[in-house]
């Protein structure tokens, strides 16, 4: 091998694939080599060596030099890192061009078409799922909060409060600026209970005696028919966090609705400031 384990992870781990990794560091060890030769030394099959060092070259690792044989040069590692992060700027910046551009077009129409009558026929089972990693369930819930119309009930716990209020707190105001009513059940107590009047301003807040009504865990519930119940608790990795969501109503009034209904009328509202 001609580079560390060590080495090889890294350059997974910024987006290279095991052939990209083996033909780019087999390149750096001979500065310029044909596709043929570097198939040899990184053991990758040579039909596809010359399409892995294109794409290279397009990612910015490596320089293509025309002629027979056309021959691969290396670029310096530091040079093809910056090359690389120049590259990936700019696809995301076209990206979100052409995603707004969608948005904006007659295309989203047929879409949003499609996916209305799709709703008709669907199944509850097919509007339920489990969500894994916290990145994931973070764009759940954002999701959830965007599209909300009526109401958000949120059931939380004090371990979670902070995270979950500091990540969505732009939403929740976006949504009160809707009309939407807010209102958070939490165990919050203590000092901890200043952060909880910062947003006192957008949601109805009441809290819970924490012998009387432990909350261990959270969950969120938007318009009555849409629900978040994540399923691990706040110690876990993030790789790791997992919830159940859910687009069902009868989950949601038939079951989370009416818990929270329950748990609000036993709790002590907090004033705004």
């Amino acid at each position: 091998m001609l580079a560390s384990s060590k080495v090889m992870d890294a350059l997974k781990g910024i987006g290279l694939n095991l052939y990209e990794r083996r033909l780019w560091v087999a390149l750096l060890a001979r500065r310029t080599s044909t596709a043929g030769e570097l198939s040899e030394i990184a053991n990758v099959p040579r039909s596809r060596s010359y399409d892995i060092l294109q794409s290279l070259a397009e990612k910015g690792f490596v320089i293509v030099q025309t002629g027979k044989p056309i021959k691969y040069v290396a670029v310096p590692p530091e040079e093809s890192l910056d090359r690389a992060k120049r590259k990936l700027e700019e696809d995301v910046l076209s990206i979100q061009e052409r995603i707004e551009n969608l948005k904006q077009s007659p295309i989203m129409d047929e879409l949003s078409i499609l996916f209305e009558r799709g709703m008709k026929i669907v199944s509850p089972q097919e509007l339920t799922g489990a969500v894994k990693g916290k990145h994931s369930v973070g764009q759940q819930i954002n999701s959830m909060i965007k599209g909300a119309t009526k109401n958000i009930n949120i059931v939380i716990n004090e371990d979670s409060f902070e995270d979950f209020i500091s990540s969505n707190m732009d939403l929740l105001k976006k949504a009160n600026e809707r009309g939407v009513d807010i209102r958070i059940a939490t165990n919050i107590s203590g000092k901890s209970l200043t952060n909880l009047k910062n947003i006192s301003d957008i949601a109805k807040i009441r809290t819970f005696n924490k012998k009387e009504m432990p909350i261990g865990g959270k969950f969120i519930v938007v318009d009555g028919s849409e629900t978040l119940l994540p399923l691990t608790d706040s110690q876990v990795h993030s790789t790791q966090d997992l919830a159940i969501w859910s687009k069902s109503s009868n989950v949601a009034n038939g079951l989370l609705d009416p818990m929270f209904s329950l748990m609000w009328s036993q709790g002590k509202d907090i004033q705004k400031k």
